[in-house]
């Protein structure tokens, strides 16, 4: 198989601990060479088994089974609407199990966003898949740290009901990979780039250390998730001659995203690609 079809396999497959083993297998065996290279920014990628230009060229194509199945996860947690996953404090030691219950589903969604991007669009250069593949393994790291933590407070992932908002955004924009470079890592994920730093402050005075220092390396991990989001955007702006400023909140229209709100984390915003006229219409101002 390719690289994009391992991905689209282990996207598929609803086990949470044997996929995430599998994110973190795939991206670690692709060649390091290529990896650097990426990560340092070099137009020139070596090349990498399974990413061939005819591997990244070709589309792929679900079967009646595997659409079924789209994505794969476990029977739990149970899925209602956002507004019905109850509010708990972190105070107590069941709140602030649902708390991390809630950001472990988050990272468990993250690692199939960054999956299916990988399988679902074809035609872009190398640097792009390996992009994605980095980002489902670090997704898969922390979900696995934040479930062993949740683990040692008497819970597991599962147990609390969840909402499914980040997966909704990504069959939104199935057709149309510059909508879902701009609604999904840099709008729905870049919401953590806010939010981390406010739960740390719960759960440090809470006394659950162990957990901040977890989301320590989340958001470290998401600034540069955030930032894959941001290049890819703004490049493929460019290639399609239009104005990222102006499109995007044409998108958060069509697409129905949320609009979001402050307070915003504008050193992380900065670091992950975000010019000073997107944080000014994140702000509102003219």
């Amino acid at each position: 198989m390719s690289a994009r079809e391992e991905a689209l396999a282990i996207l598929l497959n609803p086990d949470p601990a044997t996929k995430a083993d599998a994110a973190r297998h795939l991206y670690a065996r692709l060649g390091g060479d290529a990896i650097q290279a990426v990560a340092a920014g070099n137009a020139a990628v070596p090349d990498v088994p399974g990413l061939s230009a005819d591997d990244c060229a070709a589309p792929l194509r679900l079967t009646a089974a595997q659409q079924a199945a789209m994505p794969g996860r476990p029977e739990r947690p149970h899925l209602v609407p956002a507004k019905q996953v109850p509010s708990r404090s972190p105070f107590t030691l069941e709140g602030r199990a649902a708390l991390l219950h809630a950001i472990c589903h988050i990272e468990f969604n993250a690692i199939n966003l960054a999956l299916d991007a990988c399988w679902r669009f074809a035609g872009m250069p190398v640097a792009f898949y390996l992009d994605w593949l980095r980002v489902a393994s670090e997704e898969a790291l922390h979900f696995s740290l934040l479930r062993d933590h949740l683990r040692t407070l008497g819970h597991d992932y599962g147990d609390f009901d969840a909402h499914d908002g980040l997966w909704s955004m990504c069959e939104k924009t199935s057709d149309d990979i510059l909508a879902r470079m701009a609604l999904v890592p840099r709008t729905l994920e870049a919401r953590g780039l806010d939010a981390t730093p406010l739960i740390q402050d719960k759960l440090t005075r809470a006394g659950d250390l162990e957990a901040v220092g977890i989301l320590d390396i989340i958001l470290r991990d998401e600034v540069g998730h955030v930032a894959i989001g941001n290049r890819w955007f703004h490049r493929l702006c460019q290639q399609r001659g239009v104005d990222a400023v102006n499109l995007y909140p044409e998108l958060v229209r069509r697409y129905e995203a949320p609009r979001l709100r402050p307070p915003f984390n504008e050193a992380a915003r900065k670091a992950a690609g975000f010019t000073d006229d997107e944080l000014a219409f994140l702000l509102g101002v003219d």
